[in-house]
Order: structure tokens, then sequence, then C-alpha cells
């Protein structure tokens, strides 16, 4: 398992608080530190709309000019922003085998994804 994230994100921290607290294995992926490559960006975009993996209500987005936000279309437009500017990803992003868990972080949905059957 695999969390995407920026280390001094709040909502990531809550997130890898959680994990730990439960004891669940992930390993951190640090966009400041490693970026996106295409080919994840390209497949979290086949399971998810760019409109969901773009955080528009962030102080990135909200800093882009408006050309640059006028830009952004569809998904290639997405993940070429993604890649240049990781913040604009909603964040934390939990996945396991290349699929998408969870986009940001909700205890509640937490609990329900690792809940013991």
């Amino acid at each position: 398992m695999k969390l995407y994230g920026i280390p001094n994100c709040s909502t990531v921290k809550k997130a890898r608080a959680w994990l730990e607290q439960h004891a669940i294995a992930y390993e951190f992926h640090d966009f400041k530190k490693l970026g996106l490559d295409t080919p994840t960006g390209q497949s979290w975009l086949t399971q998810q709309p760019w409109e969901k993996l773009v955080n528009r209500s962030g102080m990135t987005w909200r800093n882009l000019g408006d050309a640059e936000k006028n830009a952004v279309v569809d998904a290639s437009s997405a993940l070429a922003l993604m890649q240049e500017k990781t913040s604009v990803i909603k964040r934390p992003v939990l996945v396991d085998h290349d699929r998408i868990l969870a986009l940001g972080f909700n205890e509640t949905d937490y609990a329900n994804l690792f809940a013991k059957e």
C-alpha cells in the first residue's frame, strides 16, 4: 500500500497518524521529492475524473493565473498540471496495487475501508 502526499500537509499528517495507530503498513510517496510519474497519473485518471484529482479549492489552484486554470480542460491537461505542480493534487491519495482506495482523508471512510471482516 502506498500513501501519496506532502509531509507538511495537515490532512496527510492525519492519514499517516491514523494508519500508524491502526498498525497498517504503507509506503509514503512524497510528491515534493518524488513527483508524479506519467504512468501513475494516467492510471489514476482512468479511475477518477480529473475534477476529483485536482484540488480546485486549495491554495495552489487559487494561486494559478486564469490562463493556467482555463487550460485545464481534460485529463491530459490535468495530468500536465499535476506533474508540474504536485501540490494541486487532492491529497492524500491512498493506493493499493495501483488501485485508488481513497482520495483525501476521512476517518470513517478509512475505518470502513480497513474494517476486519
